[in-house]
């Protein structure tokens, strides 16, 4: 039924990751190791009226760009109340050092939350996208309390604007927030929002899952995300776009994971 998800596993309100001390460092990010599912029950767990948390999906781009300016992103997933990963390509590389990472991608929790845990009559909330793409989540969802707030372009260095967009959740209660305008422009809103005392729900950092579920934006197919080639169908997909993610800074995470590997010896 959705608004509801059985599971006999639902842990507690406080983080999974965090309770147990289920969490490690990996190249320098904080990861919470916790399967998909104790994700989603967690999620099912919270309630609108819950102070404002956040929750991180760092992949191979977030990792290698944390690493090079610490003093600015190493706060904004610090302050996430579980970090999870978003790359099946860290979860190899951790796996060569015995470390198993599970990987929750943004893009699939995002769509679990809309088709078995979200109801269409509760509040939700959207930070990014454009109109277009709102009417097709709320139609195909069958959203009917959908709130929607567009921030503009270059929020990184427009402090203003990211304090509306956080006001403006402060301001819009939803037990779920999905603040999808990119990396590290949502996770700076979101840890703006839960600098906010009247600030509840949960924001999901997810970066491009709407864009996903609207059909603006194709998916790997299953055999090349099994295989961990999902950044090279991104890759041919979107070349001028993707390009120097994938193949300039992107090669950086094997310097990270050696230096890590040396550290961690």
């Amino acid at each position: 039924m959705r608004g509801q998800l059985a599971s006999s596993r639902l842990v507690a309100e406080t983080g999974p990751g965090i309770k147990d001390g289920k969490g490690v460092r990996f190249c320098g990010v904080r990861f919470d190791l916790i399967e998909t599912n104790d994700v989603l029950a967690w999620c099912a767990a919270r309630s609108e009226k819950d102070s404002f948390s956040y929750l991180v999906t760092p992949n191979v781009d977030h990792v290698v760009r944390l690493n090079r300016e610490p003093d600015v992103f190493g706060p904004l997933y610090e302050g996430a109340a579980l970090s999870l990963c978003d790359s099946r390509i860290l979860e190899l590389l951790a796996g060569l050092k015995n470390l198993t990472l599970p990987v929750t991608p943004g893009s699939d929790l995002t769509a679990a939350l809309l088709e078995s845990i979200i109801a269409p009559d509760e509040a939700v909330t959207i930070i990014g996208g454009d109109r277009a793409l709102v009417a097709n989540i709320k139609a195909r969802y069958g959203l009917t309390r959908l709130q929607h707030y567009a921030p503009p372009m270059g929020l990184r260095h427009k402090p203003d604007e990211i304090s509306k967009a956080a006001r403006f959740i402060a301001d819009h209660p939803a037990r779920f927030v999905f603040i999808c305008v990119g990396s590290p422009q949502q996770e700076m809103i979101a840890r703006a929002t839960a600098g906010l005392s009247t600030a509840r729900g949960l924001g999901l950092c997810v970066g491009a899952s709407l864009d996903f579920l609207a059909g603006r934006a194709r998916r790997a197919p299953k055999w090349m995300q099994s295989m961990r080639l999902e950044w090279l169908f991104r890759l041919i997909s979107e070349p001028r776009r993707m390009w120097k993610r994938y193949l300039i800074d992107g090669p950086r995470i094997f310097y990270l994971w050696l230096k890590w590997k040396k550290t961690d010896s």
